[in-house]
């Protein structure tokens, strides 16, 4: 029995998140269904992480323990060709026998990407937050370089366990404006609270269209303040990326 690693990459608008539920459609469902159909008879991969209903991802990954006679190129193509087409693999490998997708991952990248328009544009929403009034492009950077560092995040989401700690460290948090107007915000952590993405995204927007300042922000960093209600939506959020180091539980 050999452990696999694989990347996974999945338009999120067609399944009830990552985690297998039991009367949902699922991306760890649906990846267990092509596993069995190549004949794997274990009883559940292992993910680095649940994204949301809605939720994108290019860097998904995931584990799991198969007795395969042959080799991965050829595991590669036989699970891609069970996968429906809104899921894929894009890489296999073979790992070590402890390895754990959630627990040994370093850090998380995710990709918000936005723009302002006053009219909806229909091929751009499927991936994109149409978002108006327009923004202050110079307070969205300024918003987003507060995040940078150790910090309790309790305003910005929830823990993802019973008793999880609140603090998470942020290695990277930017803006930046693509050539056809397009705003996209990169942001990686150690681990991120439930739902900490998209809220971090629509309290900056919210300081960029003058509903709350940078100050305020800060506040709230803090633990003291308040800041505007609401969460950015899910089909602009994407998991790009997991990085791999030492152990760290959450």
């Amino acid at each position: 029995m050999a452990r696999y690693q694989v990347i996974l990459a999945y338009d999120g608008a067609g399944f009830s998140g990552s985690q297998r539920q039991a009367n949902s459609r699922t991306v760890q469902g649906e990846l267990e269904k092509a596993l069995r159909e190549v004949g794997w008879s274990e009883s559940s991969v292992l993910m680095a992480g649940r994204t949301d209903t809605g939720v994108h991802a290019s860097g998904q990954v995931a584990a799991f323990d198969f007795d395969w006679a042959h080799s991965t190129e050829r595991l590669l193509r036989a699970l891609n060709a069970k996968l429906p087409p809104d899921l894929a693999v894009r890489r296999l490998k073979l790992v070590s026998a402890g390895f754990h997708p959630r627990f040994d991952a370093a850090s998380r990248t995710y990709r918000y990407r936005l723009f302002c328009e006053p009219i909806r544009d229909p091929f751009r929403e499927r991936f994109v937050w149409r978002v108006w009034p327009e923004m202050d492009g110079d307070a969205l950077i300024r918003n987003a370089e507060i995040f940078l560092g150790t910090h309790d995040f309790a305003a910005f989401g929830s823990p993802t366990s019973e008793k999880g700690t609140t603090i998470r460290t942020v290695t990277r948090s930017e803006w930046r404006k693509k050539r056809d107007g397009e705003w996209q915000f990169e942001v990686r952590a150690d681990a991120f609270l439930y739902r900490m993405v998209r809220r971090l995204v629509f309290v900056q927007v919210a300081a960029a269209q003058g509903r709350c300042s940078v100050e305020d922000v800060q506040t709230a960093l803090s633990g003291r303040g308040k800041l505007p209600s609401g969460l950015a939506p899910a089909h602009g959020l994407t998991l790009i990326d997991v990085k791999y180091g030492s152990r760290k539980r959450y």
